[in-house]
């Protein structure tokens, strides 16, 4: 079967150096991942969810399904595979092999595989607010992950070098400080998911909902619920702070906290256009 990279991977790979350099070896590594694992190949799933790795349906030797996944190199994302491992398909997806130097995947397949957006956005809280908590667990200190003030850092040095852009400085040095304050004063600090949202959860057969696509690093669990927050638009811009309490309330998180971490996230993450959904929310929610 001919190697197939979807149109938008290609674009999404070639907006960085490491993408582009990446991209060209691509079809090798997908070669070499085939070989070692004795998969016969399916076409790569191509849609705007899959925009920063290269993922498609296999069939391994035994005649089991499986997903490979190859992943494009990735500050949030580095240790993706070692956090597949620390969960242990509890509740994300099994690890079945893993190539750390390839960034290649093999994965349990979800059957029917139907993401949990396709669900109402309330059914979305509740599945969401019964599969983080499962996942904040505390690892051990030999563990590779990253605590959240090194991605947090990560996205003050991006934002600040576009200074010139911000359209309300003050805000957005607001939420920079949040940034540091609140990394600084969690309660607890746990393994997170930090990408996990409705588009990130799917349909299977061994659980009735399982996680994918993990971005671990240790910090606040409050943090954990500005994602699918932030995937909620029409409910956020219409009522943000019932939405954001009712959130918290099932994670039995606290709602002030998750509260000012939206605001941050909203008024000081690194973005092209400051015109958008989350500079609105950011004025909406700020201290």
């Amino acid at each position: 079967m001919a190697i197939v990279i979807p149109e938008l991977l290609q674009a999404s790979c070639r907006s960085t150096p490491e993408g582009r350099a990446w991209l060209t070896r691509l079809p090798q590594l997908i070669r070499e991942a085939e070989d070692r694992w004795s998969l016969e190949l399916g076409a790569p799933w191509d849609s705007p969810d899959v925009t920063a790795s290269w993922v498609a349906p296999v069939r391994r030797s035994n005649g089991s399904q499986a997903v490979l996944k190859l992943g494009m190199p990735h500050f949030e994302a580095e240790h993706e595979l070692e956090g597949l491992r620390f969960w242990s398909g509890s509740p994300t997806v099994h690890l079945l092999e893993g190539d750390e130097a390839a960034n290649a995947m093999l994965l349990e397949r979800c059957v029917p595989g139907t993401p949990l957006r396709t669900r109402p956005e309330v059914e979305q809280d509740e599945v969401l607010s019964e599969i983080l908590p499962r996942m904040w667990r505390v690892p051990k200190p030999s563990t590779p992950f990253r605590h959240l003030s090194e991605m947090l850092d990560y996205w003050a040095d991006e934002t600040r070098a576009h200074s010139s852009t911000w359209p309300d400085a003050g805000m957005v040095t607001q939420g920079l400080r949040l940034f540091e304050s609140l990394a600084d004063s969690a309660p607890t600090e746990v393994l997170l998911a930090t990408d996990l949202h409705a588009g990130n959860v799917l349909r299977a057969e061994r659980e009735p909902w399982l996680a994918i696509d993990p971005k671990p690093f240790v910090g606040d669990p409050a943090y954990d619920a500005t994602q699918h927050l932030f995937n909620c638009p029409t409910r956020m811009i219409g009522d943000p702070i019932e939405t954001i309490n009712r959130f918290a309330d099932l994670l039995g998180l606290s709602r002030e906290r998750v509260r000012l971490w939206t605001f941050a996230r909203a008024a000081a993450e690194p973005r092209g256009e400051w015109d958008d959904f989350k500079w609105s929310l950011a004025h909406r929610l700020r201290p």
